[in-house]
């Protein structure tokens, strides 16, 4: 077994550099040594791409009631009640603790500038410089976290698993991404906040480095993972042969912007009473209806109704339209469905705890119920500044403590694990399996195909001493893609951003519940239904 390189001891450890792993990062800094491991560089999430805001109550015509009231109707009947909660009742407080660290975001007469989104009653989305809300946020808090010395960055480093003892959580494995060196983390806490799943789809909004990390070693440490069948995908990226595709925030419809089919004709008021401003699931759905009438690859963003305003709100989304050759404002823009947001991920419960003892999980990565089947608009960010702060105090109160001298010994003399990999190769062949049978329009036909060629590519992946993190991250995208696959085979209705042909009906007399899958023997996949938590 190729042995490991470096083994880093540290208080806490916690995996991911999006808003969720830098907030925990700095909350848990105060309280001890912290290795903030990434993947990429630190900047590099899918935090950093967020362009619409943060959607929390700060004005006083607003109240969290109101912000939870749209959350849980925008989650179609699978929002847990105290999840959301917490999240809207927390956040006016955790927002203005990342203005206090040196977030500025747009004010006019000395008064935040909020925006109105899909789903929201009202208008309370903050944004930073019109269009580049995530990027203000990710550079205030790396801006907080390189202060910080107590936290030590290291970056180009992808997880390869969960370290074990006795059933408890005592670190992490993982592979240089330039180099191949193994390297051992250490720590008595390890939270896991290692982002979304969108390139498992051959669309998508996300960065490439959103490939399932955290769902995968989570799987094989046998925790349990929720809600993998409800993929959000956003209706407006742009319909051009680049991967990730470039997103055109749902502010641009907010502030007044209008779908169009091939026909030049705006077809929105046909599928829901808010037009434009529907959820993304009816929205994205009636796009790639329009689409299929027509036989078109996209429809189009009509941006005339705001021409007068569309540069001064939205200045990066203009800017990048222009080099990529749009007359702005002027040409209709295509546009197409993309993968965007995972609203499942590992199960945990509002304090970020899984089932693992001393293994935390928080931001996309996580599923506690908080966005349901269907995420409201802009809740990702607020989602990763609440439960990451909650992750920390966790992990502070309740951890059970530091390890002890004779767990540290026994967890440096652990075994090197086994690498799991898959020919890099295959990831193209997931993302086209996921994109044409597990994406916007399902039916069992599409998902029992999908089922058996992605059981195929898991029993290809073997155990290696040696590996490239390519081929790590090949595996796990194929795990992650096959419990996303057997989630969606498993509820037989549509909810939320879940749509299934063969059963176009929400049924919540049977599938009001949760889908917990975890591992059974032999690598099994075994599925439990939980009722949603009510208020």
């Amino acid at each position: 077994m190729n042995a490991i390189a470096e083994t880093i001891e540290t208080h806490f450890v916690v995996v991911g550099s999006g808003i969720a792993g830098l907030w925990t990062a700095l909350h848990l800094s105060e309280h001890g040594s912290v290795a903030l491991v990434t993947k990429s560089a630190l900047t590099e999430s899918n935090t950093e791409y967020a362009q619409g805001g943060i959607a929390v109550a700060l004005l006083p015509a607003d109240s969290p009631g109101e912000h939870k009231a749209d959350t849980l109707a925008a989650g179609a009947g699978l929002c847990d009640d105290e999840a959301v909660d917490v999240l809207t009742r927390e956040g006016p407080a955790v927002v203005r603790e990342l203005i206090d660290i040196g977030a500025r975001f747009d004010k006019r007469d000395g008064h935040y500038v909020v925006g109105r989104e899909a789903a929201h009653g009202r208008h309370r989305i903050i944004h930073a410089q019109g269009d580049a809300t995530g990027a203000e946020v990710e550079r205030a808090a790396v801006a907080a976290v390189r202060q910080r010395p107590n936290i030590s960055i290291h970056e180009q480093i992808t997880i390869t698993d969960i370290l074990q003892l006795d059933g408890q959580c005592v670190g992490i494995e993982a592979i240089g991404a330039q180099d191949g060196r193994r390297v051992r983390f250490i720590g008595s806490a390890t939270v896991l906040a290692t982002g979304g799943a969108g390139s498992l789809y051959r669309v998508t909004t996300n960065p490439a480095v959103a490939t399932a990390d955290g769902f995968a070693v989570a799987w094989r440490a046998d925790a349990d993972l929720q809600d993998l069948e409800f993929v959000q995908f956003h209706p407006t990226a742009l319909a051009d042969d680049s991967f990730p595709k470039f997103l055109v925030s749902e502010a641009v419809r907010g502030e007044g912007a209008i779908m169009r089919n091939a026909d030049g004709v705006a077809f929105m008021e046909a599928y829901h009473p808010l037009g434009d401003l529907a959820p993304r699931d009816v929205v994205s759905r009636a796009v790639d209806s329009e689409m299929r009438r027509s036989g078109s690859p996209h429809v189009y963003l009509d941006l005339s109704p705001i021409a007068e305003k569309v540069e001064a709100r939205f200045p990066g989304i203009v800017s990048e339209l222009r080099e990529r050759g749009f007359t702005v404002p002027g040409d209709m823009i295509p546009i197409t469905p993309a993968a965007h947001y995972m609203m499942g991920g590992i199960r945990t419960d509002i304090q970020a705890r899984t089932r693992i003892p001393r293994l935390y999980a928080c931001g996309e990565c996580a599923s506690l119920g908080v966005h349901g089947a269907n995420r409201l608009a802009s809740n990702s960010l607020l989602d990763g500044l609440v439960y990451g702060a909650r992750a920390s105090r966790a992990v502070v109160v309740g951890n059970g403590g530091e390890l002890t001298p004779a767990q540290l010994e026994a967890a440096r003399r652990l075994p090197p694990l086994p690498f799991h990999v898959a020919d890099p190769a295959c990831c193209d062949e997931v993302r086209r399996i996921m994109w044409a049978q597990v994406g916007i329009i399902r039916d069992e036909s599409g998902l029992a195909d999908a089922k058996v060629h992605l059981r195929a590519m898991c029993s290809e992946i073997e155990r290696a001493e040696t590996a490239s993190p390519d081929a790590v991250i090949a595996a796990g995208m194929v795990q992650a893609a096959r419990l996303v696959t057997a989630a969606a085979l498993a509820r037989t209705e549509s909810r939320g951003a879940h749509y299934r042909t063969d059963y176009p009906d929400t049924d919540d007399v049977n599938w009001r519940k949760h889908i917990v899958v975890r591992k059974g023997p032999q690598g099994r996949i075994e599925i439990e239904l939980v009722p949603v938590e009510t208020g």
